[in-house]
């Protein structure tokens, strides 16, 4: 069973909501269950309108794909690059315009998931873990050892990415194979959250009191008081062994 709750919100700051989700714990094709969270980027339609074509598409091709979970979300992926980037010829205001995508399908207790970008996934099992990678500057830095998590400098460049669905003529997605556990929790966020709230206070509001719905509205809340520089989204999962699932 698995019950979920996705929301969006466009922060204190920001004039347009460029973030969008789409959350079914039901069949989508012949797929279990399928949940993608896009943060566009671009001037001020243009990465409103990636997103939502990115989370279109996706949902679209999976509806339709007969191929196996890993090559089916890939494809999808790659095909909304390929419409993007073609959207975005068509029109001058639309150069530059992208998205990040993280997406997951869980079947059974398998889970599998893909990303481009900062936005994230995390499992929810003894702490909370992130299961993706951000294809960020600072994280490029901090692998090669030239930059401190954290720091001044790290905070001021945090938000500029090195890979995004749009960007180039060919995307290059991760994908990552997960077995989930009875009583895990699954948090997808935008960098609206993972940059305002750090990672000890969302595990304290996933693990605590409360429904799906009423964490989900807490991580949202907790980036706007923090400043809610950004849109806000957030997908937040809970799976439960046997039952049905749950809305």
């Amino acid at each position: 069973m698995i019950t979920q709750a996705a929301l969006t919100d466009i922060g204190r700051k920001r004039k347009v909501n460029q973030d969008y989700v789409f959350s079914s714990a039901g069949p989508v094709g012949q797929f279990e269950s399928l949940f993608i969270l896009a943060d566009g980027m671009g001037g001020y339609n243009a990465g409103d309108l990636a997103s939502r074509m990115l989370v279109e598409t996706v949902v679209s091709l999976m509806k339709r794909s007969a191929a196996g979970t890993v090559r089916a979300l890939r494809t999808a992926i790659e095909t909304a690059n390929t419409l993007i980037r073609r959207k975005a010829a068509s029109d001058p205001g639309l150069s530059g315009m992208g998205s990040t995508v993280v997406a997951c399908v869980i079947e059974g207790s398998e889970m599998i998931a893909a990303n481009v970008g900062d936005s994230r996934l995390y499992i929810v099992r003894d702490g909370l873990h992130q299961v993706t990678r951000d294809h960020s500057l600072v994280e490029e830095m901090i692998s090669r050892g030239e930059l401190e998590r954290g720091s001044e400098e790290y905070r001021e460049k945090r938000h500029i990415i090195t890979r995004a669905v749009g960007a180039e003529e060919t995307v290059d997605v991760d994908m990552f194979e997960f077995t989930l556990q009875n009583g895990d929790y699954v948090l997808m966020c935008s960098d609206g959250l993972s940059n305002m709230v750090d990672e000890d206070r969302m595990l304290g509001v996933v693990t605590g009191a409360g429904s799906i719905r009423y964490k989900a509205n807490t991580l949202i809340s907790m980036a706007n008081e923090n400043g809610g520089t950004d849109n806000i989204a957030v997908i937040l999962l809970r799976y439960e062994e046997g039952g049905e699932t749950n809305a």
